[in-house]
């Protein structure tokens, strides 16, 4: 049996056309070329793709796995004629409306939430932390709650849509707001409390099964895990690395601690707001008490507390480090933004954001 603590991460990732830089759906024919090689699945439309890596223990495996899972669908999407693009939206055109992606399920999705399904193909990351058991894995959940905007911040990575500036640097989080059972989770006091609300949702009919529960953090429904799902799927390979280490870190903390207070409600709200449109470049609501502060003091004050976790895992230094270069580079909100304003055909941003995706830098 494996130790808990171990890392795992789920990327999301749009299909473009490589001459319009338009969403394609392709994802059936990219995961035919990806083959079983790699965890590839087909996701809400059939214009995004995702690949999961294996568990890992370490942060060498975790961006070794996260590299190769990129690297193997850019070129199974290079074989299917159109192109991978790590971006929450599409810069040029929408990933819809539907057709959805042909299953079952996803069609009673578009049944019973209709309209508010298009536009959807949205992507994200899901990172899952090995727990020790289902209330370890809601302990965590109450811990991150005011700490899931900073994380969304640190990740903002969709500033731009139908080849327009939305002004928020997460436009997805303000597009995935829309689900009735979305953003942050409820403060509960154990896993048979959180059962309890999830039948009771599932009962209203609001949710299909317990898999359309897509809180930001909860307990995962099919492995000893606790995911955490707040995140824009990053621009680059080593965010992806370096916020799946800064989860990590917080699980193993937040386990050890004592059990978190609840923060109020209408202040974890704005800060949410605050994160999706600032992202980590600006000022953030602390919902701890209200105050405003730089987003980046916030990431590190999160890094501070769970040092002692990140250097277990030999990740302080990586962590460290990126805060410092988010300094210098910013986002991938405001490096797309910074690309977007230097030449108005945002045709040339999708081709950067393509090349980001795969890019083997640390």
């Amino acid at each position: 049996m494996r130790q808990p603590w171990t890392v795992g991460v789920e990327q999301e990732f749009l299909l473009v056309d490589p001459e319009s830089r338009r969403p394609v759906p392709l994802a059936e024919s990219v995961q035919q070329h990806a083959g079983a090689v790699l965890d590839v699945q087909r996701e809400l439309t059939p214009f995004q793709i995702e690949v999961a890596t294996p568990v890992c223990e370490s942060t060498d495996e975790l961006f070794e796995q996260v590299l190769l899972g990129r690297t193997h669908l850019a070129k199974a999407a290079h074989a299917a004629g159109c192109r991978l693009m790590a971006s929450s939206v599409p810069p040029i055109g929408t990933a819809g409306p539907p057709p959805g992606t042909d299953d079952r399920r996803y069609r009673l999705m578009e049944y019973s939430h209709r309209k508010m399904i298009g536009g959807s193909g949205v992507c994200g990351m899901h990172v899952h932390v090995g727990v020790p058991d289902r209330d370890t894995a809601v302990r965590i959940s109450n811990a991150l709650r005011p700490w899931l905007p900073t994380l969304l911040a640190l990740s903002a990575n969709s500033p731009i849509e139908q080849a327009e500036d939305t002004g928020y640097a997460s436009w997805r989080s303000i597009v995935w707001s829309r689900w009735p059972i979305s953003g942050p989770p409820p403060h509960l006091a154990s896993a048979e409390e959180y059962d309890r609300v999830v039948a009771a949702l599932e009962a209203t009919e609001v949710l299909l099964d317990s898999g359309m529960v897509y809180w930001d953090v909860r307990p995962s429904a099919n492995h000893p895990t606790v995911e955490v799902r707040v995140t824009d799927v990053p621009l680059t390979a080593r965010e992806a690395v370096v916020i799946a280490e800064l989860i990590r870190a917080f699980a193993r903390t937040a386990a050890e601690s004592d059990d978190a207070e609840p923060v109020d409600e209408l202040l974890l709200r704005a800060a949410y707001w605050r994160a999706s449109r600032d992202g980590v470049d600006g000022l953030a609501v602390d919902p701890r008490n209200g105050h405003l502060a730089p987003a980046r003091e916030l990431a590190l004050e999160l890094a501070r507390w769970c040092a002692p976790a990140l250097r277990d895992a030999d990740a302080l230094g990586t962590v460290e480090g990126h805060l410092e270069w988010l300094r210098g580079h910013g986002s991938g909100a405001a490096r797309q933004r910074r690309a977007f304003g230097a030449s108005p055909d945002a045709r040339e941003l999708v081709d950067l954001v393509v090349a980001e995706t795969v890019d083997d830098a640390r």
